[in-house]
């Protein structure tokens, strides 16, 4: 039997300064409602959050200070794709330039996780490193090479999470 599967995503993004800058101002002031939009979002499952209480407050992790995280959870590929381009995100997305510096290498992966299951920033982590060393797999893919869940369903990880 195959089980439901979500999807995980891990996004990175090198600030051009420290968060509390001047220069990151507008991006702070559109945290909280693009984190609204995101949380409201059909298929939106979990988000990693540093604080229940300030919208605004970014994730700490020991990957660097100008190192922003982004890691959330979704019902599907679609309704991940709805969000990041067909909201009012899409927006501020085009706007990244402004505010993060372009990176080399890539800083987004995704990957399949059983439902109910919230995978942890170290193995997010993990999977962007495996992209980067081996390239796209059900393990760790991009849109651009994204595999199913069904494909997903049938890695030994799935099935160790079903016991």
């Amino acid at each position: 039997m195959l089980s439901v599967m979500h999807l995980a995503q891990l996004n990175l993004a090198h600030l051009r300064a420290p968060i509390d800058s001047a220069e990151l101002a507008e991006f702070v002031a559109l945290l909280e409602p693009i984190n609204a939009i995101a949380d409201a979002a059909p298929g939106f499952v979990w988000r990693l959050k540093e604080s229940e209480s300030d919208p605004t407050a970014t994730v700490r992790h020991d990957y660097g200070d100008y190192l922003l995280v982004n890691f959330s959870v979704w019902e599907s590929l679609e309704s991940l794709w709805n969000y990041v381009y067909r909201s009012p995100h899409l927006e501020v997305l085009r706007r990244r330039r402004e505010w993060f510096q372009r990176m080399a290498e890539p800083t987004m992966v995704m990957w399949w996780v059983p439902e109910g299951t919230i995978p942890t920033l170290a193995e997010a982590m993990q999977r962007l490193e495996c992209l980067k060393t081996e390239g796209p797999s059900p393990e760790a893919f991009t849109y651009k090479d994204a595999y199913t869940s069904s494909e997903a369903a049938n890695l030994p990880a799935a099935a160790e999470a079903r016991k």
